[in-house]
């Protein structure tokens, strides 16, 4: 069982929604975020996505680009980002980590290595977002086979006759993209949202976490109501690349994860 896996049953034993918070590894510098990658528990967050910055990030919008951007300009590495988290695991042996990103630097850095190391500094899954199924055995497989959850992204446009081979790999959750586009780009509807879910879990006994377009508690708390957890980035992101303290984020991601626990 993965940590993943124990925060899930620990969270469905509480009844509770799962609240997943993503920020970009190394914006603006890696103290900073690191500064408030360790606060996120505290702020009530359950799971912590941490991006891979990349040069082409395309399911990226603006905000999440940006951020990108400024951690590579600050030089961030893959190395760095799996160093923060293993300074985080020195305090924190628990709150799961998914590194979310694209397949590139992955791949320059070579799989078995890659996953060797994000195992040893403590990554917990890997949403690798431009690895389609039918490229299991590129990535997925062998990091299931070390231990880490794989985790796949269906989207609007996955149809009855796709849905089966995005989860077949699958495991430690969904992750449901609640608008076809790019993240920050428009807002998640429950009205919308919730028939979609029921759909993914009526083929499948993971747990459904919906992202994008999600950036009040209020649509926290609603779009939670109707899945098993909810996502926010990009509305994290930006307040990070507006400059605000460490403590001034980690007080906007409290409010978040308080609406997505009440869903």
């Amino acid at each position: 069982m993965t940590r993943i896996d124990a925060k899930f049953a620990a969270l469905k034993a509480e009844g509770k929604k799962a609240f997943v918070a993503y920020i970009m590894a190394g914006d603006p510098d890696l103290d900073t975020s690191l500064a408030v990658m360790q606060g996120l528990p505290a702020a009530g967050v359950d799971i912590i996505e941490l991006g891979m910055p990349f040069t082409d990030p395309m399911a990226d919008g603006q905000t999440i680009q940006l951020a990108g951007q400024r951690a590579l300009d600050g030089g961030q590495t893959l190395q760095k980002t799996l160093d923060m988290a293993a300074e985080f695991r020195k305090s924190d042996d628990t709150t799961p980590i998914v590194m979310m990103g694209y397949y590139n630097p992955i791949y320059s850095r070579g799989v078995e290595k890659f996953l060797a190391d994000a195992k040893a500094a403590g990554i917990d899954g890997l949403i690798v977002v431009d690895l389609p199924p039918e490229e299991d055995s590129e990535l997925c497989l062998p990091a299931q086979a070390a231990g880490l959850n794989f985790i796949r992204l269906a989207t609007p446009t996955t149809d009855d006759k796709r849905l089966p081979k995005v989860l077949q790999n699958t495991s430690g959750f969904v992750y449901y993209v609640s608008v076809t586009g790019i993240t920050g780009a428009a807002a998640a509807q429950a009205g919308e949202v919730g028939p979609e879910v029921a759909r993914i879990k009526a083929s499948t006994d993971l747990p459904v976490i919906v992202g994008f377009g999600i950036n009040t508690p209020e649509a926290a708390e609603t779009i939670a109501s109707v899945a098993d957890g909810c996502v926010v980035g990009s509305a994290i992101v930006k307040l990070i690349g507006e400059g605000r303290a460490p403590a001034e984020v980690l007080g906007r991601v409290a409010e978040l994860a308080a609406g997505a626990h009440r869903g």
